[in-house]
C-alpha cells in the first residue's frame, strides 16, 4: 500500500509539473503573438505609429505648405517694409505734428518684427534674405516703393515740410504695400503669411485714411 501510495504521489507530481510547464510555454507563445500582432502592434499605433510617424509627417506638411507667390511676397515685402522704417526713423527728429511722429512710431514697431518674420520663413523654405542697402532702392516706383532722391528729399525737410511729404509718400508707399498683400492673399498659400497679408490690409488701410486726413484729401 505503501508502494502504491508514493507511485501515485510520484504520478501526480508528474502530471502537476508538466501541467505547470505547458503553462509557461503557452504564457511565453502568447506574450510573442501579443508583441508580433497584438498588444505590440496596437502600442506601435498608438504611439509610434500615430503619435511618433504621424505628427512629424504633419509638420513639415504644415511647414512647407507654400508656394512661388509666398516667396514673391516675402522677398518683395521685406526691403519695402525695411524702406518705410528707413522712413519713419527720419520722423522722430524731423517730424513737427504730434500725430506724425506717432503714426511713425507705429509703423515701425509694426513692421520690424514682419521682417524677422519674413526672413524667418525665407530661410526655413531654403530661399535667400534680399541683402540690405542699394538693393531697397532698386524697385523705386514699384509697389510705391521711393527712389533714392525722393528719400534724400524727405531726410533733407524737416518741420511741418517734413510732416507732409512724409505722408504724402507713406500714403503711397502703404498702397503699394496693400496690393502687394492682395497679391498674396489671392495667390498665396501658406497660411502665416496670408495672415500677414490680412494684417497689413487692415493696418496700412486705416493709416492711409489717416494720413489723407491729416493731409486734408477727405
Amino acid at each position: 500500500m505503501s508502494s502504491k501510495r508514493s507511485l501515485v504521489r510520484r504520478t501526480a507530481t508528474a502530471v502537476v509539473a508538466s501541467a505547470a510547464a505547458v503553462l509557461v510555454l503557452a504564457a511565453c507563445g502568447g506574450n510573442g503573438a501579443d508583441t508580433d500582432t497584438g498588444s505590440g502592434s496596437s502600442s506601435s499605433a498608438a504611439h509610434g505609429g500615430h503619435d511618433g510617424a504621424a505628427a512629424p509627417s504633419a509638420a513639415p506638411a504644415a511647414q512647407g505648405q507654400h508656394n512661388a507667390a509666398d516667396v514673391a511676397f516675402a522677398k518683395g515685402m521685406i526691403p519695402h517694409h525695411r524702406q518705410a522704417v528707413e522712413m519713419a526713423d527720419l520722423a522722430a527728429t524731423r517730424a513737427e505734428n504730434a500725430e506724425v511722429k506717432k503714426l511713425a512710431a507705429d509703423i515701425r514697431k509694426a513692421q520690424d518684427p514682419e521682417i524677422r518674420t519674413l526672413s524667418g520663413w525665407l530661410s526655413s523654405w531654403g530661399e535667400q534674405v534680399p541683402a540690405e542697402g542699394a538693393a531697397d532702392h532698386s524697385a523705386h516706383g514699384t509697389a510705391g516703393m521711393m527712389s533714392a532722391q525722393e528719400m534724400d528729399r524727405l531726410e533733407n525737410a524737416s518741420g511741418s515740410a517734413f510732416d507732409t511729404a512724409f505722408m504724402d509718400l507713406m500714403v503711397k508707399h502703404h498702397e503699394g504695400a496693400v496690393a502687394m498683400a492682395r497679391t498674396e492673399q489671392t495667390t498665396g498659400s501658406f497660411p502665416a503669411a496670408r495672415t500677414m497679408a490680412e494684417a497689413i490690409i487692415s493696418s496700412q488701410s486705416a493709416e492711409i485714411a489717416q494720413m489723407n486726413k491729416l493731409l486734408g484729401r477727405s
